[in-house]
């Protein structure tokens, strides 16, 4: 371990919550931890970068990433700062999505040599788990009181959501669960939106028996008034060439505000370094 991380990153300004015992853990042993990545497209966009560099400084500090691609839970949706029910995507859509997205992490992460990064699909433990014994292993672990507590299930209480989208934070959950048990996975990372789901996922550690679970989320990437970073008028602003030219990309940053280039300068810099 080369650096204090949550030292470097609360500096740039990139934590918003923060489980207690996080930065002891990170600073007593090399740490396995995972972000999550849902494949509603089969490309990023510049607000994922910023959990991405969290990847990025996590393997730098000398523990090891593992990036997470929602196989499973991209089939359910994700209802964190969603107003709406998303429409489910099809197999051969998803797995279109899947590709894309595990091509642009390998260009930041390295998965060779020490500490190197992993690249899982939760379905690949997901897609054998019969419903009668995940509501019998898992959903007798976390209390509906619990769960509509959210915010992300209370803010969508009034406009209606499905049992599918309610059902989103044990499978999420479950993921955590899963990385502790077979892979000596400690901590969860992602942006404030998942803090909710983050949580349900060391709560059902604890009370499965599990080892020790950490987490931390860093703030959503906005401008300085309060829009989304990487929408514009014409649209999503996407890592892939194909679908944001080269051209377009640069103006896009060449275009934004001293207050917000500041701001982005401190977490981004060293993917141009």
């Amino acid at each position: 371990m080369s650096s204090n991380l949550i030292s470097e990153l609360t500096w740039r300004g990139m934590i918003q919550d923060i489980m207690p015992g996080t930065e002891e853990q990170l600073l007593k042993e090399v740490t396995t931890g995972y972000v999550g990545f849902d494949p509603t497209s089969d490309s990023l966009h510049v607000g994922s970068l910023l959990p991405i560099m969290l990847l990025v400084h996590l393997q730098n500090a000398g523990h090891r990433p593992i990036a997470l691609v929602g196989g499973a839970t991209g089939m359910v949706g994700d209802p964190s700062g969603k107003s709406a029910e998303r429409n489910l995507l099809d197999e051969n859509s998803l797995n279109k999505n899947i590709e894309g997205v595990s091509h642009q992490l390998k260009k930041f992460l390295r998965f060779e040599g020490e500490n190197a990064a992993l690249l899982l699909n939760n379905y690949d433990w997901m897609k054998d788990f019969s419903f009668i014994n995940f509501i019998r292993d898992i959903g007798k672990h976390i209390t509906v009181n619990y769960m509509m507590a959210k915010d992300s299930v209370k803010k969508r209480i009034e406009t209606g959501i499905s049992f599918t989208e309610f059902s989103y934070q044990l499978l999420q959950g479950y993921d955590f669960l899963h990385l502790n048990s077979n892979y000596n996975c400690k901590l969860q990372i992602g942006g404030s939106d998942q803090w909710g789901n983050i949580t349900t996922g060391t709560e059902l550690i604890r009370r499965k028996g599990g080892s020790d679970a950490f987490a931390f989320t860093c703030p959503l990437l906005t401008k300085s008034d309060g829009g989304k970073f990487g929408k514009t008028e014409s649209g999503t602003i996407w890592l892939d060439p194909t679908k944001t030219s080269p051209y377009a990309f640069y103006q896009f940053w060449l275009n934004t505000t001293d207050q917000d280039a500041k701001k982005i300068n401190s977490f981004f810099h060293l993917i141009v370094a």
